[in-house]
């Protein structure tokens, strides 16, 4: 694996330093340091920006609306963001759009599908949020009931999903449905998008730990969507499903390594002005932490580095999900410890991020944004594919072992 940067890397790297320095108020400090109020405006701002820059969504052909960068190059623009604290996907559904919808419409969509919907994506025109959980089907994926029935040039949707995120912001769903339910579970599945506003669809939030309506639960009554909207051919769904995860976890791989270490400087911090520098045990937690955060940067680099080579990462994509759930966990484990009593008494302001780490200028101090977090996090293990799910898909697709027995039926 050679991770040596071109001079075209290098040129990158200094153009989106400038950038930033254009595009952010005098004296950053970094996202996390603004006032809460001036946050909106300065996402809608920079988002602008980064449209204008082909910046938003730079690993995605020219042709709509990217830069065409490899997979080195798109590391360099995604390093220089989190190093200087600017959000990466300024809008709520960004991060749905252009690391899950897109690679999956440009792996498999049609030329006129690319057309319609990646520059809108871009623009902020479609809004894209995931329809893949639901309430007997979580990790568990293939196991779906939602059905659709095709009548004409249109297919019928009936069903529910859960545990879906940023729904109430989306005007746009991508969606796994059975079309086929006499095939077994992984086949017989399409994916499709679908409008949200429309007869038929009801969306409805969820609220967390936190009482914020972060997840939503969405019931499709006989709603339409056009054949036209099928990505990747009828019954093929599962395929593009495991398409679009690989590219999630392995293109926001080390996007989120680097968050977690400004993550761990932010704790270093906190440790030290609560009189605890010098506690053994607490060094010793956080030198383990810190370890943990290298090894995941380096195996984001060692999975560029494949995706760069044309390989697919596969199941191995699985580490990122698991490692990074579980370090998250043990962070916010080791703050709670440091804080002790405080943390009844929030104080500071909340933080920004709900599913990865908060980015740089947050007040390590801020008792209220390491409680927040702390219950986002108690959903890391849970959300995506759980803990267990992906123990199996790394024992059995990965290291060889033999396939978890089946439950047996109750009363057999």
């Amino acid at each position: 694996m050679d991770l040596t940067l071109s001079e075209q890397a290098e040129r990158l790297r200094t153009e989106v330093r400038q950038f930033i320095a254009t595009h952010v108020p005098q004296g950053w400090a970094g996202e996390g340091a603004l006032d809460p109020a001036d946050v909106p405006r300065f996402r809608q701002d920079w988002r602008a920006a980064l449209v204008e820059a082909h910046l938003l969504a730079p690993h995605w052909p020219t042709e709509y609306g990217g830069r065409g960068l490899d997979a080195l190059e798109y590391a360099v623009v995604v390093e220089e963001f989190v190093a200087a604290g600017v959000p990466q996907f300024p809008a709520t559904n960004d991060g749905m759009g252009i690391s899950l919808l897109g690679p999956a419409v440009l792996a498999w969509g049609t030329e006129e599908q690319k057309q319609r919907f990646l520059p809108a994506t871009l623009r902020g025109d479609i809004r894209w949020a995931q329809g893949y959980s639901e309430p007997e089907a979580g990790s568990d994926l293939f196991a779906l009931k939602t059905r659709a029935d095709r009548f004409g040039d249109e297919f019928v949707l009936n069903g529910q999903k859960i545990w879906q995120t940023v729904g109430l912001t989306a005007n746009w769903i991508f969606v796994l449905a059975r079309t086929d339910p006499q095939a077994r579970k992984s086949r017989g599945i399409t994916f499709f998008v679908v409008e949200l506003d429309q007869p038929g669809v009801e969306v409805r939030g969820i609220r967390n730990l936190n009482g914020e309506p972060e997840f939503c639960e969405v019931f499709f009554t006989d709603a339409r969507t056009s054949a036209e909207n099928v990505i990747g051919g009828v019954d093929n769904g599962a395929k593009v499903a495991l398409t679009l995860l690989g590219h999630e976890r392995g293109a926001n791989g080390l996007s989120l390594a680097l968050a977690n270490r400004i993550e761990l400087q932010r704790l270093a911090t906190l440790i030290r002005e609560s009189g605890l520098a010098d506690d053994d045990e607490i060094r010793r937690r956080l030198g383990k932490l810190a370890a943990d955060v290298e090894l995941q940067r380096a195996f984001a680099l060692w999975l560029l580095g494949e995706t760069a080579g044309g390989s697919e990462v596969g199941p191995l994509s699985s580490i990122v999900k698991l490692r990074g759930s579980q370090h998250r966990q043990r962070v916010h484990e080791l703050a709670l410890d440091v804080l002790g009593t405080r943390m009844n008494d929030l104080r500071g302001a909340a933080g920004t991020e709900n599913l990865r780490a908060e980015p740089l200028g947050t007040d390590p101090l801020s008792s209220r944004v390491w409680a927040r977090d702390f219950l986002f996090t108690r959903a890391g293990t849970i959300y995506g594919g759980s803990e267990q799910i992906q123990k199996n898909t790394l024992g059995e697709q990965v290291l060889g072992l033999p396939r978890e027995p089946a439950p047996t039926p109750q009363g057999a």
